[in-house]
């Protein structure tokens, strides 16, 4: 997906415009947007890494530590990353690094879920999706209708599954968070955005889940029918799943 930056031309313009041009055309415009073999996920372990390295912990460095969050690099994984760039790069350098990545990851869990919050991890499922989901069931237990909240983390899907159902069935979706992906099988795909809902019904193979880099919160609510049950199918493969993301 292309980046458009304009940094470079916001805090350099007429001063070094060619520099500016060459930061946000090329860098971002061209080599950052290059994520046919590279993810920007992946880029942006590559380049806090070797900042970490050379010891460039400046607020260039706070800024790509968050534009790593963005990309799906979570707070978990930047800790390693750190860990172990510090044994290649230097104690001195890692113990700057974990300070600066406090600041930006500290809340890399909290205020997910949008207005219902974001609830435990979905450990239960766990096996049914590709990274890490969190469950907030809104409805008690003997509700004649299921309400859940469910969370992804950045790049976070659910396995294709179906809707099982004789008559009636399927499932409602209320995005109240983030940006986030709807596809059925070789149909239907709905870029989800706060207040999209989508209509899944009955007997349809789909998944669901957030873009690569962004959290993604919908409501999930079971429409009744007759003889309703969930089948759980396969992955989505990596490279299927990051064609549905492309937007047109």
């Amino acid at each position: 997906m292309k980046i458009k930056q304009t940094a470079g031309r916001d805090q350099l313009s007429g001063l070094a415009d060619e520099f500016a041009k060459v930061n946000d055309d090329i860098l971002f415009g061209e080599v950052w947007s290059d994520d046919d073999v590279i993810s920007p996920k992946t880029r942006s372990i590559i380049t806090i890494s070797v900042m970490i390295g050379k010891g460039l912990l400046g607020s260039s460095f706070t800024h790509h530590l968050a534009f790593a969050k963005e990309n799906g690099v979570t707070r978990e994984e930047v800790g390693r990353i750190i860990t172990h760039a510090g044994f290649y790069a230097g104690w001195p350098n890692a113990w700057a690094a974990f300070r600066m990545a406090k600041e930006v990851f500290d809340d890399d869990t909290i205020n997910h879920g949008g207005y219902f919050g974001m609830g435990e991890e979905n450990k239960a499922y766990a096996k049914y999706f590709t990274g890490t989901s969190y469950l907030k069931t809104l409805t008690p237990k003997d509700a004649p209708q299921a309400v859940c909240n469910v969370t992804f983390e950045p790049g976070c899907r659910n396995f294709y599954h179906i809707h099982k159902a004789k008559e009636g069935g399927g499932q409602i979706l209320l995005c109240v968070e983030g940006k986030g992906i709807y596809k059925e099988e070789g149909g239907r795909k709905v870029i989800m955005t706060p207040g999209s809902v989508v209509y899944i019904p009955s007997n349809v193979k789909h998944y669901h889940g957030a873009f690569p880099n962004c959290w993604f919160s919908h409501l999930a609510i079971e429409v009744k029918g007759e003889e309703t049950s969930n089948q759980w199918l396969e992955e989505v493969k990596e490279e299927e799943y990051l064609e549905d993301c492309k937007e047109d």
